[in-house]
């Protein structure tokens, strides 16, 4: 049975995290977590930054003055030394904001989905792996809280406790089922793409289905919907609270589609808080009474479709690569992800290479999957060209 780390050493200062900093240059393996209040403000805030080697775990408190995660970009740039995550990809968004960018990740997360292992939670790995019960009650806690209570800093450490030895058992699997290339091909992936967090709401695509409506009933539910999508934002960002806990995305589609025009109305759409509709009752039902109005006018868009080229071959390309990829995974005995990630799915039915020169300039495609596919993936996608190119 491997040891682990005992213990955690607070890093609150900047002189302290200088000297952890020196510590961790030492490990070629790092396993590295990070806490954010994600659950309890308008725009979370990078809280602690977690990091273990198998003799030490350091907590960042990243809330204290000096505690400046760039002072690891040397040690998190490094290619040759590992860092071990589980589900990275909201952490490296908020390091790739605080100027921090990794390379030599091992997701572990990512790398047991593409095993097609049944339970791919931390908790779930330490206790199948290592005989390790891992509580969750902390999962949603408030990390900006200070001092930290006790349970919440265990918590946090244990994050990081076993992550160095679950790394290294998941990417000996993932060597022995013949799929490291294609993972790591995939962390690296994940770690180019990473950018910093857009700004809260920014990115806000009502979801609503167009089954049933009219064209105007259509443009109607999404006018209503953008519309509550701003006042939320306007009422978490006053209130310091995630725009969630004023509306819910489903609480805003079913608003959007019932059109509510009582307090007792709003109080049954799905999602909506009683309490929301007490502060802000008159101004959602204003909003409401104020698209419906438009709408009647003759002012809304009803054109909501993208316009463009359409490309005749797209779903033959898409069908004919789920087939292959499904076929593929058979024969080799892995997930159809190991195949082809989404990512390079789409990649080749947007544009499907002329040659295998022209598929290994693919980003993330690799020398493996070349050997393997690349003049069986040519031939197959031969018949569907793009037009015009």
């Amino acid at each position: 049975m491997p040891t682990f780390p005992q213990g955690a050493l607070d890093v609150v200062d900047a002189a302290g995290a200088e000297a952890a900093t020196r510590v961790l240059e030492a490990a070629p393996e790092l396993a590295v977590d990070l806490e954010a209040d994600a659950m309890h403000a308008f725009r979370a805030r990078l809280c602690f930054l977690q990091l273990g080697t198998d003799a030490d775990i350091f907590l960042f408190d990243t809330l204290q003055p000096g505690v400046d995660p760039r002072l690891l970009v040397p040690l998190m740039a490094d290619p040759e030394r590992t860092k071990f995550f589980h589900a990275a990809q909201g952490d490296l968004q908020f390091l790739a904001e605080a100027g921090v960018r990794v390379r030599g990740l091992f997701d572990t997360h990512r790398a047991v989905t593409l095993l097609g292992w049944p339970k791919v939670g931390l908790a779930d790995l330490a206790r199948e792996r290592l005989g390790v019960e891992l509580p969750k009650e902390h999962q949603q806690s408030d990390f900006s809280l200070r001092p930290l209570p006790p349970g919440m800093r265990d918590y946090i450490a244990n994050d990081v406790r076993y992550l160095c030895e679950l790394g290294r058992q998941v990417r000996d699997a993932c060597r022995e089922a013949d799929i490291l290339e294609e993972v790591l091909l995939d962390c690296a992936r994940m770690c180019d793409e990473a950018a910093a967090r857009p700004e809260t709401g920014a990115e806000y695509k009502p979801k609503l289905s167009r089954s049933g409506l009219s064209a105007a009933q259509y443009a109607l539910a999404h006018a209503i919907a953008q519309g509550l999508h701003r006042l939320r934002l306007e009422w978490a960002e006053k209130d310091n609270v995630p725009m969630g806990r004023m509306l819910s995305n489903m609480a805003i589609t079913d608003l959007a589609l019932k059109q509510p025009n009582t307090h007792k109305d709003l109080a049954r759409a799905a999602g909506v808080r009683g309490a929301v509709v007490r502060a802000h009752g008159d101004a959602l039902l204003a909003l409401i009474r104020e698209q419906q109005e438009k709408a009647v006018r003759g002012e809304l868009d009803l054109d909501r479709e993208p316009k463009g080229p359409r490309d005749p071959h797209r779903r033959k390309r898409e069908e004919a690569l789920k087939a292959f990829r499904v076929e593929q995974a058979t024969a080799r005995k892995v997930t159809p992800s190991v195949i082809l990630t989404n990512p390079l799915m789409d990649a080749l039915a947007a544009k499907p290479p002329a040659n295998v020169e022209e598929l290994g300039q693919l980003p993330y495609f690799g020398e493996k999957r070349i050997k393997l596919y690349g003049d069986k993936l040519v031939a197959l996608l031969a018949p569907f060209p793009v037009l015009g190119s």
